[in-house]
């Protein structure tokens, strides 16, 4: 079952945090534009479209319906569902997008295999995460039970992406990251540098690998 609890209990809550740490949020959108293939691509945990609607991405699967509604109301096509069970035909998109998704679903090699299902012959996944080792992953694991959403997240390194991505037949990644300090005291937008191991925010395009 995804975990849509905090979600549907505090989507407020949720909807806030992005106007109270605006660059901390647009350094995040920018990130991941870097990376953003051009082409038909579907966000899985679209939320309530945050990064879908800047990105232009009309498509969005979603198992909160709270957030869901939110994400219609912008004119994003949602599909209620779990990132493991992906009501989509095969090879349907160019790209799939995952921010800040990987944390909350149950099975992270099942959601991979249903990403990889679903992409067109040399598509790619684009996925927006906070690495466990950062500075901001070791504080958000660190105050876990304090927070309403990251208490029921896993939190994963880039070197543990990676390698099931590779698992799961992904290959040719590219990597860029931000978010260099806690989102409290950021109050500008962070450069976006290639690479991971500084920012707390990492991206990873990985192309579909035909076995």
């Amino acid at each position: 079952m995804a975990k849509i609890k905090p979600f549907e209990q505090f989507t407020q809550r949720y909807e806030q945090w992005f106007e109270n740490h605006y660059y901390t949020y647009i350094s995040e959108v920018e990130a991941v534009k870097k990376l953003l293939p051009s082409g038909k691509g579907i966000e899985i945990g679209v939320g309530s479209g945050r990064f879908s609607l800047p990105l232009g991405i009309k498509f969005g699967v979603e198992p909160s319906l709270k957030m869901a509604k939110i994400s219609k109301q912008k004119g994003i096509y949602v599909i209620r569902a779990a990132a493991e069970y992906l009501p989509v035909k095969n090879r349907s998109f160019d790209f799939v997008l995952l921010v800040t998704t990987i944390c909350f679903v149950d099975d992270l090699k099942k959601t991979f295999e249903e990403t990889r299902r679903i992409l067109k012959k040399g598509g790619n996944v684009v996925i927006g995460f906070i690495d466990k080792n950062s500075p901001l992953g070791r504080f958000y694991q660190k105050n876990k039970e304090k927070n309403p959403f990251y208490r029921y997240a896993q939190f994963y390194s880039t070197e543990e992406v990676v390698a099931l991505l590779k698992n799961t037949g992904f290959g040719n990644f590219s990597f860029v990251q931000t978010v260099f300090y806690l989102p409290e005291n950021i109050r500008e937008v962070q450069p976006v540098k290639e690479g991971y191991g500084e920012g707390s925010f990492v991206v990873i395009k990985a192309q579909r690998i035909e076995r």
